[in-house]
């Protein structure tokens, strides 16, 4: 079982990764995650180092989901090619980020990368994403992985701009054959 401390961490950690994708880092003030937890500002003082702890934090958790998300994705694969791999993990991702909390607070992080301590989460993310996708669609070459990386930044822009509601031909050109939940 865990301990206080372990589940207020993670409460905590999924309200500043809902209170970061609204407002961003620099706009949300730590008492408005302590308010969404239902703790005192002083208590996630106590489980993190300052706002930056907290956001970096956050950042890790979010990246551990979606490593876990398309770990899953792989293992509901139709098939073992890198290409049948690819595409489940896709959709484990697509699936995901329809909480948009998650897909939100990711371009927040990365609008935020100028901070050190930020970026250097950022890319441990990806490199921990990159290294699952890897070893889990093997045989995939690094075209098809950096295939994979730019459709998830695809989905990020049609989602986040609400580009599957235009019926203009540039946004059709956009998302065709993208699909999210």
């Amino acid at each position: 079982m865990r301990s206080t401390a372990e589940a207020r961490r993670v409460t905590v950690l999924n309200a500043a990764v809902s209170a970061f994708a609204r407002t961003g880092f620099h706009a949300t003030p730590v008492t408005a995650v302590a308010a969404a937890a239902g703790i005192s500002e002083a208590y996630v003082f106590r489980l993190f180092s300052g706002k930056l702890g907290l956001f970096v934090a956050a950042a890790e958790a979010c990246f551990e989901r979606i490593a876990a998300a398309i770990e899953e994705g792989a293992d509901r694969a139709s098939g073992t090619s890198p290409e049948e791999v690819l595409d489940a993990m896709g959709g484990a991702y697509a699936e995901l980020i329809a909480d948009r909390d998650l897909l939100l607070f990711q371009v927040q992080a990365q609008a935020v990368t100028d901070i050190p301590e930020v970026a250097e989460a950022v890319r441990a993310g990806y490199r921990r994403v990159a290294t699952v996708v890897r070893e889990r669609a093997a045989g995939a070459g690094d075209a098809q992985v950096q295939r994979f990386f730019a459709y998830g930044q695809l989905c990020h822009l049609i989602v986040t701009a609400g580009l599957e509601q235009v019926s203009e031909p540039w946004a059709r050109a956009l998302t065709a054959g993208i699909r999210h939940p």
